[in-house]
């Protein structure tokens, strides 16, 4: 895997070694720059044009994120940071990859980054013609087991192993993360809404504020997950 080159921008050193914390964890990731305002960030920008991803604070004095955001021609990815929600959406209308809310979880934290590697992967799709996965491999008992994506109703994280749940009622214990099997499911079908589960657009029966139902099955809306699956779903909604 490519190193993704990354830039911390925030006003506040906190909250800039927590993200540089998480990003240590990863050995794919690297951060190359750390600064303090937009400024300092345009000009880091200026010399480093390698950066991949900027993980941007939205409230700084003078420059805040917004602007240096709108002020860059061809931007890297950008997830904007903050610790105020009702900025998010300005965010978003700004083709954001992601925003996060501080304080940030490292679960939360690792959604952006796998929509960064989808972002990527899907640009070198782009350059292929274009197609859509039907099966994916993962280990369970010792040996590699097909499994059909059209047939997963969800995925669910105990541990450190991920069950798999199909349409034909099984359930496919593999030694994985949920976040690197998220990353080869097609983002069009399904949908991630608690740190421990992955949901299969197609297969949801009900849901409220709080739950989605599927097998019969209540499974809880993440905290960190709940506006952006709401919304999500509500724009379904016909009245």
């Amino acid at each position: 895997m490519k190193e993704i080159k990354c830039l911390i921008v925030d006003d506040e050193p906190l909250a800039i070694d927590i993200i540089e914390s998480y990003i240590d964890r990863l050995d794919f990731m690297k951060v190359m720059g750390k600064c303090s305002n937009g400024v300092e960030a345009l000009s880091f920008l200026t010399n480093h044009e390698d950066i991949d991803l900027i993980f941007l604070d939205i409230q700084m004095p003078g420059l805040n994120g917004l602007q240096l955001f709108r002020s860059l021609k061809n931007p890297p990815k950008v997830v904007f940071t903050t610790a105020y929600e009702q900025f998010a959406v300005e965010g978003f209308e700004l083709d954001a990859l992601d925003y996060l809310i501080k304080p940030i979880p490292f679960e939360r934290f690792m959604v952006s980054v796998n929509r960064f590697l989808k972002k990527q992967e899907q640009i070198v799709v782009d350059k292929q013609p274009s197609s859509t996965p039907e099966f994916i491999f993962v280990k369970s008992e010792k040996k590699m087991v097909k499994v059909i994506i059209s047939e997963i109703t969800y995925l669910e994280s105990l541990r450190n192993y991920v069950i798999i749940h199909t349409t034909k009622g099984e359930e496919i214990a593999t030694l994985n993360t949920i976040g690197n099997i998220e990353t080869k499911l097609p983002e069009s079908q399904f949908m991630r809404f608690h740190r421990s589960y992955i949901i299969s657009l197609k297969y949801i029966e009900s849901y409220s504020n709080a739950f989605i139902t599927i097998d019969n099955k209540d499974l809880p809306i993440g905290r960190n997950y709940k506006e952006e699956v709401l919304n999500f779903l509500n724009n379904h909604i016909i009245e």
